[in-house]
């Protein structure tokens, strides 16, 4: 799910040291609690916001480990815990799995993985390379056949090689199939494609999400880079004031806005960007009145 950001130019880390200049005692209050949702299966809350690592983390030498660890360190530092991957992303399992070893931070993780097809050895080579004994959800990625049985994750999960089981899919084409499996098979999780410009999901897949109790994760929240792009060198709106920050909450509160939305996971390699993202999880989210002034902001552009 390579999400192609042009985010960089927007010099998160220069804002943030300018805005605490102007006003450090706003930065020195006591930050708001994180949001935190229900997984409708368990009751168990989950941090709203993660981290993903598809184009990201997907080469193992030592400039993606720096960078995979200092993004990982400020997600647990900042009260999020969900980190999605899967077997397809290159060497991202192998170098979360050495990443999260050497820092001890295993126990704080909720790592979520992917198979391509429910296959034994993908999934031990994918425990190996995540250098853990236990995933906290296994994902059959991108299920396009609407009679795909779930026998062997539920299984596997019988077993305890995971406490949860999902399905994903960022292919419109494929959501008759999601839609299909959701109501059959009734997994613990749904991931799909989901942002302020594309809401294809909003209308098809989330409404069965919610009515089958399944938890779900949204991926590619900034539209693969497109709403960056379109608001490139624009100022964030007043109205929007008093629940972002920047464009990237801007952009992820739209989503957290929906409570059928369990967790958002954008994906980056900048622990600035990890540091703003995990800011959309805390303060207030836009009411339905508002959100239905962001799509109108964003059709406009």
């Amino acid at each position: 799910m390579p999400t192609r950001l042009t985010r960089r130019e927007f010099a998160v880390p220069a804002a943030a040291a300018a805005a605490m200049a102007l006003s450090p005692a706003l930065f020195a209050q006591t930050p708001a609690p994180p949001i935190t949702r229900a997984i409708p299966s368990s009751g168990e809350r989950l941090p709203a916001v993660g981290l993903g690592t598809a184009a990201v983390f997907d080469t193992d030498d030592a400039a993606t480990r720096q960078k995979a660890s200092a993004v990982i360190k400020a997600l647990v530092a900042d009260s999020g815990s969900l980190i999605d991957t899967a077997s397809s992303y290159g060497d991202a399992e192998r170098v979360i799995g050495e990443v999260t070893a050497a820092a001890g931070l295993r126990a704080r993780l909720f790592i979520a993985s992917k198979l391509e097809a429910p296959d034994e050895s993908e999934l031990q080579r994918s425990l190996a390379r995540l250098q853990t004994g236990k995933l906290d959800l296994l994902q059959l990625h991108n299920v396009d056949d609407p009679q795909q049985s779930l026998a062997r994750f539920r299984d596997w999960k019988a077993q305890g090689v995971c406490r949860y089981i999902g399905v994903t899919s960022t292919s419109h084409g494929d959501f008759p199939a999601i839609e299909a499996v959701l109501t059959r098979e009734k997994p613990d999780f749904v991931q799909i494609d989901y942002s302020l410009d594309d809401r294809e999901a909003e209308r098809r897949v989330l409404p069965v999400a919610a009515q089958m109790k399944a938890a779900v994760l949204t991926a590619l929240p900034f539209g693969r880079g497109r709403l960056f792009r379109a608001v490139r060198g624009k100022a964030l709106p007043d109205w929007a004031s008093g629940f972002s920050r920047s464009w990237g909450q801007f952009f992820i509160k739209y989503l957290l806005g929906d409570p059928r939305v369990t967790a958002v996971i954008p994906g980056t390699d900048s622990a600035a960007h990890m540091v703003d993202n995990l800011g959309a999880m805390r303060g207030a989210l836009p009411d339905a009145e508002q959100r239905r002034r962001m799509v109108q902001f964003v059709e406009a552009l």
